[in-house]
Protein backbone atom coordinates (compact mmCIF):
# COMPACT_ATOMS: atom_id res chain seq x y z
CA UNK A 1 0.00 0.00 0.00
CA UNK A 2 1.69 3.39 -0.77
CA UNK A 3 -0.28 6.24 1.44
CA UNK A 4 -1.83 5.54 4.89
CA UNK A 5 -3.75 7.67 6.83
CA UNK A 6 -1.80 9.80 9.94
CA UNK A 7 -2.86 9.98 13.21
CA UNK A 8 -5.46 12.90 12.28
CA UNK A 9 -6.71 10.62 9.33
CA UNK A 10 -5.27 13.01 6.72
CA UNK A 11 -3.50 10.96 3.34
CA UNK A 12 0.56 10.94 3.34
CA UNK A 13 1.76 10.60 -0.29
CA UNK A 14 4.45 7.66 -0.76
CA UNK A 15 6.16 6.07 -3.51
CA UNK A 16 4.67 4.15 -6.30
CA UNK A 17 2.86 0.80 -6.77
CA UNK A 18 5.87 -1.35 -8.38
CA UNK A 19 9.59 -0.89 -8.54
CA UNK A 20 11.37 -1.53 -11.62
CA UNK A 21 13.13 0.04 -14.73
CA UNK A 22 11.76 3.53 -15.35
CA UNK A 23 10.14 4.55 -18.96
CA UNK A 24 12.76 5.52 -21.00
CA UNK A 25 15.95 3.08 -19.89
CA UNK A 26 17.57 0.10 -21.86
CA UNK A 27 15.16 -2.07 -21.60
CA UNK A 28 11.84 -0.29 -23.13
CA UNK A 29 9.91 -1.18 -25.89
CA UNK A 30 10.88 3.05 -27.22
CA UNK A 31 14.50 1.20 -26.98
CA UNK A 32 13.56 -1.51 -29.44
CA UNK A 33 11.88 0.73 -31.74
CA UNK A 34 15.13 2.97 -31.64
CA UNK A 35 17.06 -0.18 -32.49
CA UNK A 36 14.57 -1.68 -34.99
CA UNK A 37 14.98 1.91 -37.05
CA UNK A 38 18.65 1.76 -36.44
CA UNK A 39 19.03 -1.58 -37.85
CA UNK A 40 16.82 -0.49 -41.05
CA UNK A 41 19.00 2.49 -41.71
CA UNK A 42 22.41 0.37 -41.56
CA UNK A 43 20.61 -2.18 -44.03
CA UNK A 44 19.69 0.24 -46.53
CA UNK A 45 22.89 1.90 -46.85
CA UNK A 46 24.67 -1.10 -47.28
CA UNK A 47 22.02 -2.12 -49.67
CA UNK A 48 22.75 0.73 -51.72
CA UNK A 49 26.50 0.91 -51.46
CA UNK A 50 26.05 -2.82 -53.13
CA UNK A 51 23.70 -1.70 -56.25
CA UNK A 52 26.43 1.17 -56.73
CA UNK A 53 28.96 -1.22 -57.13
CA UNK A 54 26.89 -3.73 -59.19
CA UNK A 55 26.06 -0.75 -61.57
CA UNK A 56 29.59 -0.11 -61.68
CA UNK A 57 30.48 -3.62 -62.46
CA UNK A 58 27.92 -3.60 -65.33
CA UNK A 59 29.16 -0.25 -67.01
CA UNK A 60 33.20 -2.25 -66.97
CA UNK A 61 31.48 -5.04 -68.30
CA UNK A 62 29.71 -3.32 -71.17
CA UNK A 63 32.88 -1.61 -71.88
CA UNK A 64 34.60 -4.17 -71.37
CA UNK A 65 32.38 -5.92 -74.49
CA UNK A 66 32.96 -3.15 -76.88
CA UNK A 67 36.51 -3.21 -76.59
CA UNK A 68 36.83 -6.94 -76.95
CA UNK A 69 34.90 -6.26 -80.07
CA UNK A 70 36.83 -3.85 -81.34
CA UNK A 71 39.21 -6.57 -80.54
CA UNK A 72 38.23 -8.80 -82.98
CA UNK A 73 38.82 -12.21 -82.88
CA UNK A 74 41.61 -11.83 -79.91
CA UNK A 75 39.17 -10.23 -78.22
CA UNK A 76 36.28 -13.00 -78.07
CA UNK A 77 37.39 -14.63 -75.06
CA UNK A 78 37.42 -11.63 -73.01
CA UNK A 79 34.30 -10.65 -74.31
CA UNK A 80 32.84 -14.04 -72.66
CA UNK A 81 34.43 -13.04 -69.86
CA UNK A 82 33.16 -9.63 -69.68
CA UNK A 83 29.32 -11.37 -70.27
CA UNK A 84 29.78 -13.59 -67.63
CA UNK A 85 30.76 -10.21 -64.87
CA UNK A 86 27.44 -8.55 -66.40
CA UNK A 87 25.63 -11.56 -65.28
CA UNK A 88 26.68 -11.73 -62.01
CA UNK A 89 26.28 -7.99 -61.58
CA UNK A 90 22.70 -8.28 -62.57
CA UNK A 91 22.13 -11.47 -60.04
CA UNK A 92 24.01 -9.43 -57.74
CA UNK A 93 21.43 -6.87 -58.32
CA UNK A 94 18.43 -8.94 -57.99
CA UNK A 95 18.94 -10.62 -55.07
CA UNK A 96 19.87 -6.98 -53.37
CA UNK A 97 16.47 -6.04 -54.51
CA UNK A 98 15.14 -9.47 -53.10
CA UNK A 99 16.71 -8.80 -49.64
CA UNK A 100 16.10 -4.94 -49.27
CA UNK A 101 11.97 -6.00 -50.18
CA UNK A 102 12.35 -9.15 -47.52
CA UNK A 103 14.15 -6.43 -44.43
CA UNK A 104 11.60 -3.69 -45.54
CA UNK A 105 8.60 -6.40 -44.40
CA UNK A 106 10.82 -7.77 -41.40
CA UNK A 107 12.00 -4.03 -40.30
CA UNK A 108 8.35 -3.01 -40.73
CA UNK A 109 6.83 -5.86 -38.83
CA UNK A 110 9.66 -5.37 -36.13
CA UNK A 111 8.65 -1.71 -35.68
CA UNK A 112 4.78 -2.79 -35.38
CA UNK A 113 6.08 -4.98 -32.67
CA UNK A 114 7.50 -2.66 -30.96
CA UNK A 115 4.64 -0.17 -31.19
CA UNK A 116 2.42 -2.52 -29.62
CA UNK A 117 4.54 -3.22 -27.17
CA UNK A 118 5.00 -0.03 -25.92
CA UNK A 119 1.27 0.98 -26.27
CA UNK A 120 1.07 -2.22 -23.63
CA UNK A 121 3.37 -1.08 -21.20
CA UNK A 122 2.69 2.56 -21.24
CA UNK A 123 -1.11 1.55 -21.07
CA UNK A 124 -0.47 -1.01 -18.04
CA UNK A 125 1.70 1.86 -16.25
CA UNK A 126 -1.42 4.19 -16.59
CA UNK A 127 -3.25 1.06 -15.36
CA UNK A 128 -1.01 1.18 -12.17
CA UNK A 129 -1.29 4.60 -11.76
CA UNK A 130 -5.31 4.02 -11.39
CA UNK A 131 -4.70 1.04 -8.97
CA UNK A 132 -2.67 2.86 -7.21
CA UNK A 133 -5.08 6.26 -6.68
CA UNK A 134 -8.45 4.18 -5.95
CA UNK A 135 -6.17 2.00 -3.48
CA UNK A 136 -5.24 5.18 -1.54
CA UNK A 137 -8.74 6.09 -1.34
CA UNK A 138 -10.08 2.80 -0.12
CA UNK A 139 -7.42 2.72 2.44
CA UNK A 140 -8.36 5.92 4.04
CA UNK A 141 -11.81 5.08 3.80
CA UNK A 142 -11.12 1.71 5.49
CA UNK A 143 -9.92 3.97 8.38
CA UNK A 144 -13.29 6.30 8.14
CA UNK A 145 -15.14 3.22 8.77
CA UNK A 146 -13.03 2.11 11.53
CA UNK A 147 -13.53 5.67 12.71
CA UNK A 148 -17.41 6.08 12.93
CA UNK A 149 -17.78 2.12 14.95
CA UNK A 150 -15.06 3.64 17.23
CA UNK A 151 -16.49 6.51 18.02
CA UNK A 152 -20.17 5.18 18.09
CA UNK A 153 -18.92 3.02 21.72
CA UNK A 154 -17.60 6.56 23.06
CA UNK A 155 -19.36 6.39 26.57
CA UNK A 156 -19.97 10.59 26.77
CA UNK A 157 -22.09 9.29 23.09
CA UNK A 158 -23.60 6.03 24.25
CA UNK A 159 -24.84 8.43 27.14
CA UNK A 160 -26.18 11.37 25.37
CA UNK A 161 -28.12 8.41 22.91
CA UNK A 162 -29.59 6.76 25.96
CA UNK A 163 -30.69 10.01 28.00
CA UNK A 164 -30.99 13.41 25.95
CA UNK A 165 -30.85 14.93 29.13
CA UNK A 166 -29.19 18.76 28.06
CA UNK A 167 -26.16 18.48 30.40
CA UNK A 168 -25.47 14.89 28.63
CA UNK A 169 -25.81 16.35 25.22
CA UNK A 170 -23.74 19.31 26.00
CA UNK A 171 -20.66 16.58 27.07
CA UNK A 172 -21.78 14.39 23.99
CA UNK A 173 -20.81 17.40 22.00
CA UNK A 174 -17.80 18.74 23.56
CA UNK A 175 -16.76 15.12 23.25
CA UNK A 176 -17.44 15.18 19.49
CA UNK A 177 -15.46 18.22 19.12
CA UNK A 178 -12.32 16.89 21.02
CA UNK A 179 -12.79 14.09 18.04
CA UNK A 180 -12.88 16.68 15.13
CA UNK A 181 -9.47 18.44 16.67
CA UNK A 182 -7.63 15.50 16.72
CA UNK A 183 -9.12 13.83 13.29
CA UNK A 184 -8.89 17.12 11.17
CA UNK A 185 -10.52 15.55 8.31
CA UNK A 186 -13.76 15.34 9.08
CA UNK A 187 -16.14 18.83 8.58
CA UNK A 188 -18.64 17.20 11.21
CA UNK A 189 -19.76 14.47 13.39
CA UNK A 190 -23.66 14.32 14.56
CA UNK A 191 -25.25 12.19 16.94
CA UNK A 192 -28.77 11.47 15.79
CA UNK A 193 -31.58 9.90 18.05
CA UNK A 194 -33.78 6.80 16.72
CA UNK A 195 -36.24 9.43 15.00
CA UNK A 196 -33.26 10.67 12.37
CA UNK A 197 -33.51 13.90 14.77
CA UNK A 198 -29.40 15.33 14.93
CA UNK A 199 -29.36 16.07 18.94
CA UNK A 200 -25.36 16.74 18.95
CA UNK A 201 -22.88 17.83 16.68
CA UNK A 202 -18.87 18.34 17.57
CA UNK A 203 -19.25 22.24 15.84
CA UNK A 204 -22.26 23.55 16.99
CA UNK A 205 -20.50 26.60 16.02
CA UNK A 206 -20.13 26.13 12.91
CA UNK A 207 -22.80 24.23 11.48
CA UNK A 208 -26.19 24.35 12.67
CA UNK A 209 -27.20 20.96 12.84
CA UNK A 210 -28.86 19.83 15.91
CA UNK A 211 -32.52 19.63 15.13
CA UNK A 212 -32.48 18.76 11.75
CA UNK A 213 -34.09 15.65 10.32
CA UNK A 214 -31.53 13.08 9.12
CA UNK A 215 -34.55 10.42 9.02
CA UNK A 216 -34.91 9.91 5.28
CA UNK A 217 -31.06 9.91 4.67
CA UNK A 218 -29.87 6.75 3.35
CA UNK A 219 -27.21 6.37 5.71
CA UNK A 220 -29.25 6.94 8.74
CA UNK A 221 -31.45 4.24 7.62
CA UNK A 222 -28.56 1.40 6.71
CA UNK A 223 -27.22 2.18 9.92
CA UNK A 224 -30.53 1.56 12.05
CA UNK A 225 -31.15 -1.61 10.47
CA UNK A 226 -27.39 -2.84 10.67
CA UNK A 227 -26.89 -6.00 12.62
CA UNK A 228 -24.13 -5.09 15.34
CA UNK A 229 -21.25 -2.97 16.46
CA UNK A 230 -19.36 -4.25 13.54
CA UNK A 231 -21.48 -3.01 10.63
CA UNK A 232 -21.51 0.64 9.22
CA UNK A 233 -23.07 2.27 6.73
CA UNK A 234 -21.83 4.55 4.02
CA UNK A 235 -23.39 7.13 1.07
CA UNK A 236 -21.98 8.10 -2.21
CA UNK A 237 -19.89 11.42 -2.28
CA UNK A 238 -22.70 14.51 -1.46
CA UNK A 239 -23.06 17.91 -1.09
CA UNK A 240 -25.73 18.78 2.26
CA UNK A 241 -26.62 21.50 2.45
CA UNK A 242 -26.33 21.57 6.67
CA UNK A 243 -22.62 21.41 6.11
CA UNK A 244 -22.46 24.40 3.50
CA UNK A 245 -22.71 22.18 0.69
CA UNK A 246 -19.12 20.83 0.95
CA UNK A 247 -18.98 17.43 -0.98
CA UNK A 248 -18.48 14.65 2.23
CA UNK A 249 -18.13 11.38 2.32
CA UNK A 250 -20.75 10.31 5.14
CA UNK A 251 -20.21 6.98 7.08
CA UNK A 252 -22.68 6.00 9.90
CA UNK A 253 -22.97 3.70 12.62
CA UNK A 254 -25.30 2.52 15.31
CA UNK A 255 -25.00 3.95 18.84
CA UNK A 256 -25.78 0.96 20.69
CA UNK A 257 -26.77 0.13 24.22
CA UNK A 258 -23.91 0.50 26.90
CA UNK A 259 -21.43 0.81 23.99
CA UNK A 260 -22.21 -3.37 23.29
CA UNK A 261 -21.41 -4.66 19.58
CA UNK A 262 -24.91 -6.85 20.19
CA UNK A 263 -26.16 -3.55 22.49
CA UNK A 264 -30.00 -2.52 21.34
CA UNK A 265 -29.68 0.33 18.99
CA UNK A 266 -30.36 3.34 20.70
CA UNK A 267 -29.31 5.98 18.32
CA UNK A 268 -27.15 6.94 15.31
CA UNK A 269 -23.83 8.67 14.75
CA UNK A 270 -22.98 9.92 11.34
CA UNK A 271 -19.46 11.56 10.31
CA UNK A 272 -18.66 13.53 7.25
CA UNK A 273 -15.70 13.55 5.51
CA UNK A 274 -14.09 16.39 4.09
CA UNK A 275 -14.61 14.44 0.81
CA UNK A 276 -12.53 17.91 -1.13
CA UNK A 277 -8.88 18.24 -0.36
CA UNK A 278 -8.32 14.34 0.52
CA UNK A 279 -9.48 13.28 -2.84
CA UNK A 280 -7.10 16.41 -4.20
CA UNK A 281 -4.81 15.44 -2.70
CA UNK A 282 -5.22 11.93 -4.22
CA UNK A 283 -5.99 12.65 -7.66
CA UNK A 284 -2.92 15.33 -7.63
CA UNK A 285 -0.68 12.80 -6.29
CA UNK A 286 -0.04 10.43 -9.13
CA UNK A 287 3.26 9.98 -10.13
CA UNK A 288 3.39 11.24 -14.05
CA UNK A 289 6.50 12.73 -15.47
CA UNK A 290 6.00 16.53 -15.67
CA UNK A 291 5.51 16.21 -19.56
CA UNK A 292 2.65 13.54 -19.13
CA UNK A 293 1.27 15.82 -16.18
CA UNK A 294 -0.19 18.19 -18.81
CA UNK A 295 -1.53 15.78 -20.97
CA UNK A 296 -2.83 13.78 -18.04
CA UNK A 297 -6.44 13.64 -16.44
CA UNK A 298 -6.78 11.78 -13.06
CA UNK A 299 -10.00 10.68 -11.95
CA UNK A 300 -12.03 9.17 -9.30
CA UNK A 301 -15.30 8.01 -10.53
CA UNK A 302 -18.07 6.46 -8.69
CA UNK A 303 -20.12 2.78 -9.87
CA UNK A 304 -22.07 5.50 -12.57
CA UNK A 305 -19.04 7.33 -13.62
CA UNK A 306 -19.57 10.40 -12.13
CA UNK A 307 -16.74 12.53 -11.48
CA UNK A 308 -15.44 12.19 -7.47
CA UNK A 309 -12.31 14.16 -7.82
CA UNK A 310 -10.42 15.54 -10.78
CA UNK A 311 -6.56 16.44 -11.27
CA UNK A 312 -7.75 19.55 -13.02
CA UNK A 313 -10.33 20.53 -10.34
CA UNK A 314 -13.56 20.27 -13.49
CA UNK A 315 -16.70 18.43 -13.11
CA UNK A 316 -16.24 16.90 -9.73
CA UNK A 317 -20.13 15.72 -9.20
CA UNK A 318 -21.56 17.30 -12.22
CA UNK A 319 -20.08 15.11 -14.70
CA UNK A 320 -19.79 11.77 -16.14
CA UNK A 321 -17.38 9.55 -17.77
CA UNK A 322 -18.39 6.46 -19.13
CA UNK A 323 -15.78 3.84 -18.83
CA UNK A 324 -15.62 1.28 -21.45
CA UNK A 325 -15.09 -1.25 -19.41
CA UNK A 326 -16.38 -4.17 -21.02
CA UNK A 327 -17.06 -6.11 -17.87
CA UNK A 328 -13.47 -5.46 -16.65
CA UNK A 329 -11.98 -4.74 -13.55
CA UNK A 330 -8.93 -3.10 -14.91
CA UNK A 331 -7.11 -2.52 -18.38
CA UNK A 332 -6.97 0.29 -20.99
CA UNK A 333 -8.20 1.21 -24.40
CA UNK A 334 -7.73 3.83 -27.13
CA UNK A 335 -11.03 6.47 -27.22
CA UNK A 336 -10.02 8.46 -30.50
CA UNK A 337 -6.24 10.32 -29.60
CA UNK A 338 -7.00 9.55 -25.72
CA UNK A 339 -5.39 6.78 -23.59
CA UNK A 340 -7.89 5.50 -21.29
CA UNK A 341 -7.45 3.16 -18.54
CA UNK A 342 -8.85 2.53 -15.17
CA UNK A 343 -9.03 -0.12 -12.57
CA UNK A 344 -11.99 -0.74 -10.31
CA UNK A 345 -12.07 -0.57 -6.54
CA UNK A 346 -10.50 -3.70 -4.76
CA UNK A 347 -11.64 -2.86 -1.49
CA UNK A 348 -9.53 -2.82 1.59
CA UNK A 349 -10.05 -5.37 4.63
CA UNK A 350 -13.58 -5.03 5.89
CA UNK A 351 -14.56 -1.83 3.48
CA UNK A 352 -15.38 -3.29 0.01
CA UNK A 353 -15.97 -0.41 -1.58
CA UNK A 354 -18.96 1.27 -3.98
CA UNK A 355 -17.58 0.32 -6.80
CA UNK A 356 -15.42 2.94 -7.54
CA UNK A 357 -12.61 3.59 -10.22
CA UNK A 358 -9.37 5.42 -10.48
CA UNK A 359 -9.24 6.34 -14.14
CA UNK A 360 -6.47 8.42 -16.22
CA UNK A 361 -7.14 9.94 -19.59
CA UNK A 362 -4.48 10.57 -21.40
CA UNK A 363 -3.52 12.69 -24.74
CA UNK A 364 -1.35 11.95 -26.85
CA UNK A 365 2.28 12.83 -26.55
Amino acid sequence: MQQVGAMDGSILPQGRTRPGRQEGGEATPERVLALADEAAGLVTARLRAIRDITRQTRILALNATIEAARAGESGRGFAVVANEVRGVAGEVARLSEDMESELRGAFDALRDVGLRMAETVRGQRLVDLALNAIEIIDRNLYERTCDVRWWATDAAVVEAAADAAPARLAHAAARLGVILGAYTVYLDLWLCDLSGRVIANGRPDRWQAAGLDVSGEGWFQAALRSGSGEEFAVADVARPAAVGGAPVATYAAAVREGGETRGRVIGVLGIHFDWGPQAEAVVRGVRLTPEEAGRTRVLLLDAEGRVLAASDGKGVLEERVPLAAGGRESGFYRDGGRTVAFHRTPGYETYKGLGWYGALVQAAG
